[in-house]
C-alpha cells in the first residue's frame, strides 16, 4: 500500500472505533438501511471475496506470517475489491461485516456470514469447528444471503462427528429462514500433530458426498471447494452448486489464474470465493487482481492464455 493509503486507512480505523463507542447503534441501523441485492446476477455467477481468515487465527499470506493483522490495511484492501466492477459480494465475520457497512460497502451486495471460527488454525481442537460467528436468525435479521461453514472430516478423530452433527443443524436453519448455506468441506488428516487437508481427488469427491448428505433440505445448499486436478471428474460428484476457493497462494499468479479458468468450465462451479489471493497480491495491485479474477468469472471466454504478460514476469 501506498503511504496515502495507509494514511486513509489509519483514518477509518479512528472513525470507526469512534462509532462503535460511542454510537454503536449505527451499526444495525447501517444494516437495516443498506440495499439488497435482488436475486444472483443475470448470469447466475458470483464473483465473491473472502475476508474470514483472521477470526481463526490465519493471518498469514505467501511468506508474511502477519500479512492480515493490520485491520485498517484489510479495510482498505477491501474497500478497493469490493468497489471493482463484477465483484458480487463479500463473506465475513461480524467485526469485518459490521465495519464494511459502517463505511458504505455493502450496498447491493451479497453478503455471506462465517459462521463456525471455533477450530482455530494449529489447535488441538481444530476439528471441534463449534458456531463462534453468525447464527442463522442473525444472518436473517441483518438480510444477509447466506452463511459459511467449514468442514474438515478426519475419521481418526472423534471431534469430527461434533462439527458435522453442528453443520447439518444450521444447514436446516438456514434453510428454514431461505438462506443460502455455503459449506467448505474437506478431507483432512494429521501429520506430524498438524491438520492437512488431502486435496487429491478422490479426498475432495468423498468429502463432497458427506457434505451433500448433510441436513433434511439441500435446495439451498452450496459447496465452497477447492481447486484440484481432474477438476470434471471432481464436479461429477454433485449437483449442488459449487463455488471454487482460493486457499494458501503459493504459486506464480498467471498460473493460478489459468487454474481458476479450468475449474470454472463444469456447469456445476458458478464461482469463485477468493481471499488472500487477491487481497495480497504479490505485486500489490488489488484492483488488477480482482478485476482479473471477475472477469474470469463473469466473461469466461476471456480465459488467461499460456504466454506471460509482463506483470508476471516481474
Amino acid at each position: 500500500m501506498s503511504a496515502g493509503q495507509s494514511s486513509r486507512a489509519a483514518g477509518r480505523v479512528a472513525e470507526l472505533s469512534e462509532l462503535r463507542a460511542l454510537d454503536p447503534g449505527r451499526v444495525a441501523a447501517a444494516w437495516r438501511d443498506r440495499r439488497r441485492p435482488d436475486g444472483l446476477p443475470a448470469d447466475g455467477r458470483l464473483m465473491i471475496i473472502a475476508a474470514d481468515h483472521p477470526a481463526r487465527g490465519a493471518l498469514g499470506v505467501r511468506d508474511r506470517a502477519d500479512a492480515m493483522a493490520d485491520r485498517g490495511e484489510m479495510l482498505a484492501r477491501l474497500l478497493v475489491a469490493l468497489d471493482r466492477p463484477g465483484v458480487d459480494g463479500v463473506l465475513g465475520t461480524a467485526d469485518v461485516l459490521d465495519d464494511l457497512v459502517l463505511l458504505g460497502a455493502l450496498e447491493d451486495k451479497h453478503v455471506f456470514g462465517s459462521m463456525n471460527r471455533g477450530g482455530l488454525a494449529g489447535s488441538v481442537f481444530e476439528l471441534d469447528d463449534r458456531i463462534t460467528g453468525y447464527r442463522p436468525e442473525r444472518l436473517a435479521e441483518r438480510g444477509m444471503q447466506g452463511g459459511k461453514m467449514l468442514l474438515r472430516i478426519d475419521p481418526g478423530d472423534p471431534a469430527t462427528v461434533a462439527t458435522l452433527e453442528t453443520c447439518a443443524t444450521m444447514i436446516d436453519g438456514l434453510a428454514d429462514r431461505g438462506l443460502l448455506a455455503m459449506l467448505e468441506p474437506f478431507w483432512a488428516a494429521r501429520s506430524g500433530g498438524r491438520l492437512a487437508n488431502q486435496l487429491d481427488p478422490e479426498s475432495v469427491i468423498r468429502s463432497i458426498h458427506v457434505a451433500a448428505g448433510l441436513g433434511s433440505a439441500s435446495e439451498r445448499t452450496w459447496l465452497k471447494l477447492p481447486v484440484v486436478d481432474e477438476c470434471e471428474q471432481v464436479m461429477a460428484a454433485t449437483t449442488l452448486p459449487v463455488l471454487l476457493l482460493g486457499g494458501d497462494p503459493t504459486g506464480a499468479p498467471a498460473e493460478t489464474y489459468r487454474r481458476w479458468a479450468r475449474a470454472l468450465r463444469p456447469p456445476q462451479v458458478r464461482g469463485l470465493v477468493i481471499g488472500r489471493s487477491l487481497l495480497y497480491p504479490p505485486d500489490g495491485d488489488v484492483a488488477g487482481a480482482v478485476s482479473r479474477a471477475a472477469a474470469l468469472v463473469h466473461e469466461p471466454t476471456n480465459e488467461p492464455t499460456n504466454e506471460p504478460t509482463q506483470g508476471d514476469l516481474r
